[in-house]
């Protein structure tokens, strides 16, 4: 498996209506601090995108946001912007999404909106096209994934994912064991022994 020096995290806005969500964002941002390993990610401040941010600044890591400039005022402000070690300012969304494509080695979606999806998607799918082989990994927090995990499987059933071998994201379970399994070192185990990662299309 290739070093992992960066990893991109696909995440919502907003904090979502379960506190779980948040507590995940905290414990991965603070865990890929931890790992030497840079954030790349939406430079928002805000929601969850904001507390993976914050968890790995608070333990040592570096952070590079990458935003479009009619969202600075919506997710961060200019103030907040200049905490991060690394800021790039996009005209567009476009611009954005091919600039935390090319910085990052790894990619991980933890729940989120639209947005969210959408970006999860569409790096799916440049995998699925072959345009790259950096691994993918979808944070299931609290079931958050289940139903695109669903969709993917009867999707490919159907007949519509001819290539369901190139695209093969992780979708993990516990938050603890994204980074172990990206990476390659050994996960911790829960209390009963068992590792909770489930592989799908």
């Amino acid at each position: 498996m290739n070093s992992i020096r960066s990893v991109c995290v696909y995440c919502g806005s907003s904090v979502g209506r379960d506190p779980l969500y948040i507590d995940a964002a905290k414990v991965l941002g603070e865990m890929i601090g931890r790992a030497g390993i840079r954030l790349v990610y939406g430079g928002g401040r805000r929601g969850i995108m904001g507390a993976v941010a914050e968890a790995v600044r608070d333990a040592g890591g570096s952070v590079t946001g990458i935003i479009p400039r009619f969202l600075i005022d919506m997710e961060a402000t200019e103030s907040e912007l200049r905490e991060l070690d690394e800021l790039i300012v996009t005209e567009n969304m476009h611009e954005r999404k091919h600039i935390m494509f090319e910085r990052s080695d790894a990619f991980i979606a933890l729940p989120g909106g639209i947005g969210t999806l959408e970006e999860l998607v569409e790096i799916l799918t440049w995998r699925q096209l072959g345009r790259h082989e950096k691994p993918i990994a979808i944070a299931n927090v609290g079931g958050f994934w289940k139903p695109l995990s669903s969709l993917l499987d009867h999707m490919a059933a159907e007949g519509f994912i001819h290539t369901a071998h190139q695209v093969r994201p992780l979708v993990i379970d516990r938050i603890e064991e994204v980074i172990p399994r990206l990476t390659g070192k050994p996960a911790s185990t829960a209390a009963d022994g068992r590792v909770e990662i489930i592989e799908r299309l």
